[in-house]
């Protein structure tokens, strides 16, 4: 019942959310990106921040002093599906991410992800593929900050599969700071439990950025394996991690 009662709630914020789409919708043209997004981004923020907090879960965010001005690209580690709440309600940083192309269906949530310069894919066309990238570099000049999780799937657990490196072109060619961040424990708080929701407690840590000198001269697959053992490190040594 638990499970049925967040659904049902996280369906009512979104339909409460319907006016604030409608306000930011109208949000000039003129006004610049930097400030026009954090328009948009307040009310999914919330949103995520209240889906999170009614589960029972608790968090602990460390390293908000990490991240640099302007657009980043986030790159993160992928144990569950509440990851993207997550990331949405506890990163200081209005956010977009590269969503499969069924999520185009879903009234309201679709429409705030488009206003959030989030980019669709159809994972059955290659080619459509390669277009998702040159859309998330146009969001990333635009001044929208992109997410992305290289392993591709859900672990559903501490494990880290290897981090593919295609969609780090993203930031190679956006000339943009790539930031590490490690997510434990959203596991917990549905897939291990027979997706059912119950509480758990996870933890969020930024990473020192990638900045676009220390990766220049780097191969993307080079810049992979260093950011997927950066997160690595972090999950397996909580104790050391960044403050």
């Amino acid at each position: 019942m638990k499970t049925i009662g967040i659904y049902l709630y996280a369906g009512l914020l979104v339909l409460k959310s319907f006016p604030n789409l409608i306000k930011v919708r109208r949000i000039p043209d003129h006004i610049p990106f930097s400030e026009k997004g954090k328009r948009i981004f307040k009310t999914p923020k919330e949103v995520s921040q209240k889906v999170f907090k009614r589960t029972k879960s608790t968090i602990d965010v460390r390293g908000t002093n990490k991240l640099p001005e302007g657009p980043v690209l986030f790159v993160s580690n992928h144990q569950g599906l509440f990851d993207i709440i997550v990331l949405l309600g506890y990163v200081d940083k209005p956010m977009g991410f590269i969503s499969k192309q069924e999520i185009k269906k879903i009234p309201i949530i679709s429409s705030w992800m488009k206003e959030l310069k989030c980019v669709f894919i159809d994972r059955s066309n290659r080619r459509a593929a390669i277009k998702v990238i040159d859309d998330g570099i146009e969001s990333l000049k635009a001044g929208q900050s992109m997410v992305i999780f290289p392993e591709g799937t859900r672990t559903r657990g501490k494990a880290v599969q290897s981090f593919k490196s295609g969609s780090l072109r993203l930031a190679t060619r956006a000339n943009v700071p790539i930031v590490p961040i490690a997510i434990d424990g959203t596991y917990k708080i549905f897939e291990e439990n027979d997706m059912k929701v119950k509480g758990g407690h996870v933890s969020l840590t930024i990473c020192d950025p990638m900045m676009p000198d220390q990766y220049k001269e780097m191969k993307n697959h080079t810049i992979a394996e260093q950011l997927q053992q950066t997160i690595e490190s972090v999950i397996a040594n909580p104790i050391n991690k960044v403050s």
